[in-house]
C-alpha cells in the first residue's frame, strides 16, 4: 500500500482520470492499517476557500430566520427608498439561495474527495462503512442543531440523509452527473408546476364564486371549495397581531418555552424537507461532483475560463435574479395579482439563477485568489472553510443566544437592515478566530469530534 503523500495536482489528475488511483492521506502519526482524516498539507486549499465564502454567505440568508418576525416584512416592501428594502433587494438579488447552492455543490465534491482519499484495508471497516458512519453522525449533529440549539433552518440533517445517495455515483463521469442534476431539476420543476396549477385553479374558482355571489347566484360545490382553499392560502399573507404577539412572547422567553414553541416548527421543517425539499440539494450536489472532476474547485482551469464563467454567471444570472426579486415582492404584496399574471410561477427560475450566481461567485473568488490582491483575506476565508462545520454550528449558537429569550432576547427588535450588522460582526469574529485556532490545532472542535466519531478513535487535536 502506498503511504507517501502525493502532490495535490498529481492526486487530482488521478481522480479526474478515474477516481481509482489515489493514495490514502494519513495524519503524521498514522499507521498503515487504518484510514485517517486528510492531512492539512493534502487538502485542496481552494475548496476550503470557496467553502469559507459559502459558509459566511449562508448567514446572510439565515439571519432573518434567527431574529426577524417575517409577518412584518410587508411593512417595507412598498417603500423602495428605505434601508430595509435596500438590504432585502441587495441580498435577494445577489445572494439569496446562491450560497446554500455553493455549499451544497462543495458538499457533493467533499463526499467524493472523502472516498478518493481512502483505500480499502485488509482488516477493519471498508471505505463505505466510514462514509455512511460519517453521514449518520452528520444526521445526529443536524438533530442537535434543530432540537438542542433550536435552529429551524438546519441543513446538516438533510445533507446527512441525501449524502447517502451520492456514494454509488462517486466514480460517475461528469457528463452523467450533469444529466442526473438535470433530472433532479426537472422533478423539482414538475412538482412546483403541479402545485402552482392547483393554486391557479383555486384562484379561478374563487374569482368565479365571487362574481356569482355578487350576481346573487349560488356557486357550485367545487367553486365553494376552491374559494375556501384560496382564502385560506391568502391568510398567510395577512398580519395577525395576536399571533405576532404570541410569537414574540414565546421567542423572548426562557429555554423551555422557546423549546416547546420551536419543536413543532423544527420537526415540520425536517419532515417536509425530507420528503419534498431534497431535490434542489441533490441537484447542487451532483453539479458539485461534476465541477470537481473538471477542476473548477481545485484551481485547475485557466484564468480565461474563470473569467468566462464569471461573465456568464453574472451576465445571465443577475438579470434573472432581478426579475425574480420583483416577482417575489409582487407575490408578498399582492399574491392574487401575481397568480393572475403568470401562467407559470416565476419562482421556477429559482434554481437556474442559483446555479448561475453560485458559479459566478466562485469564479470571482478564484480570480481574486489568483491575483493575490488580498492574501490575508484569502487565508482567513480558507481557515473559515476548513472549520466550516464548527463555524456553521457556531453561527447557530451565537445567533440563538443573541436573539432568543434565554440569551439577550433581541428577537423581533431589530429592523431588517440592522440584522446585517450582526452578520458583519459574526463574519469579523469568524475570520479572525478561525486562522488563530488552526495555528494551534489540527481541526475545529466540531470537526475533531466528527472525525473521532467517524473513525471511532480519538484523533490528535493539538499540533
Amino acid at each position: 500500500m502506498e503511504t507517501k503523500s502525493t502532490s495535490l495536482i498529481t492526486a487530482y489528475e488521478s481522480a479526474a482520470q478515474g477516481f481509482d488511483t489515489l493514495p490514502i492521506d494519513y495524519s503524521p502519526d498514522s499507521t498503515e492499517d487504518a484510514p485517517k482524516p486528510v492531512a492539512k498539507a493534502d487538502r485542496i486549499q481552494t475548496v476550503d476557500l470557496i467553502r469559507g465564502l459559502a459558509l459566511l454567505g449562508i448567514l446572510m440568508m439565515n439571519i432573518p430566520g434567527f431574529g426577524f418576525l417575517w409577518s412584518t416584512v410587508r411593512t417595507f416592501m412598498n417603500k423602495p427608498d428605505s434601508a430595509d428594502f435596500y438590504a432585502f433587494a441587495i441580498v435577494g438579488t445577489a445572494f439569496e439561495g446562491t450560497m446554500r447552492a455553493l455549499f451544497s455543490m462543495l458538499f457533493g465534491a467533499g463526499m467524493v474527495l472523502f472516498t478518493m482519499n481512502k483505500q480499502e484495508t485488509e482488516h477493519g471497516p471498508t471505505v463505505a462503512e466510514y462514509y455512511y458512519r460519517r453521514l449518520l453522525w452528520l444526521v445526529v449533529f443536524g438533530m442537535f442543531n434543530a432540537y438542542v440549539l433550536l435552529w429551524f433552518g438546519d441543513i446538516l440533517f438533510f445533507y446527512g440523509l441525501l449524502g447517502m445517495l451520492l456514494y454509488p455515483f462517486r466514480r460517475t463521469k461528469a457528463s452523467w452527473l450533469i444529466g442526473i442534476a438535470v433530472v433532479c431539476l426537472g422533478i423539482n420543476t414538475i412538482r412546483t408546476e403541479l402545485w402552482y396549477s392547483e393554486l391557479r385553479d383555486n384562484r379561478a374558482g374563487y374569482l368565479t364564486a365571487i362574481q356569482l355571489e355578487k350576481a346573487h347566484k349560488k356557486p357550485t360545490e367545487k367553486q365553494k371549495e376552491a374559494k375556501s382553499a384560496w382564502e385560506n392560502f391568502e391568510k398567510n399573507f395577512k398580519r395577525d397581531p395576536k399571533k405576532e404577539a404570541k410569537e414574540l412572547k414565546a421567542m423572548r422567553s426562557g429555554y423551555p418555552t422557546v423549546f416547546a414553541h420551536m419543536i413543532p416548527r423544527n420537526s415540520g421543517s425536517e419532515t417536509y424537507g425530507t420528503y419534498f425539499g431534497g431535490w434542489d440539494m441533490l441537484l447542487m450536489m451532483f453539479i458539485g461532483m461534476a465541477l470537481l472532476q473538471w477542476g473548477f474547485f481545485s484551481n485547475k482551469l485557466s484564468t480565461k475560463s474563470y473569467a468566462l464563467t464569471l461573465l456568464i454567471g453574472y451576465g445571465v444570472g443577475l438579470p434573472i435574479s432581478w426579475f425574480y426579486l420583483q416577482a417575489q415582492v409582487g407575490w408578498i404584496l399582492n399574491v392574487g395579482n401575481t397568480v393572475d399574471t403568470y401562467r407559470t410561477v416565476p419562482f421556477q427560475l429559482y434554481d437556474v439563477r442559483r446555479i448561475l450566481l453560485a458559479i459566478g461567485h466562485a469564479s470571482l473568488l478564484m480570480l481574486v485568489y489568483r491575483s493575490q490582491l488580498v492574501p490575508w483575506l484569502m487565508r482567513s476565508l480558507t481557515a473559515v472553510g476548513q472549520m466550516a462545520f464548527t463555524n456553521y454550528l457556531m453561527q447557530s449558537i451565537i445567533c440563538t443566544l443573541f436573539f432568543y429569550g434565554y440569551g439577550l432576547g433581541y428577537y423581533g427588535k431589530l429592523a431588517y437592515h440592522e440584522l446585517y450588522y450582526v452578520v458583519g460582526a459574526i463574519w469579523v469574529f469568524q475570520l479572525i478566530i478561525s486562522p488563530i485556532w488552526l495555528t494551534y490545532f489540527r481541526f475545529g472542535p466540531f470537526e475533531w469530534l466528527w472525525r473521532s466519531l467517524t473513525y471511532w478513535k480519538r484523533q490528535p487535536m493539538v499540533k
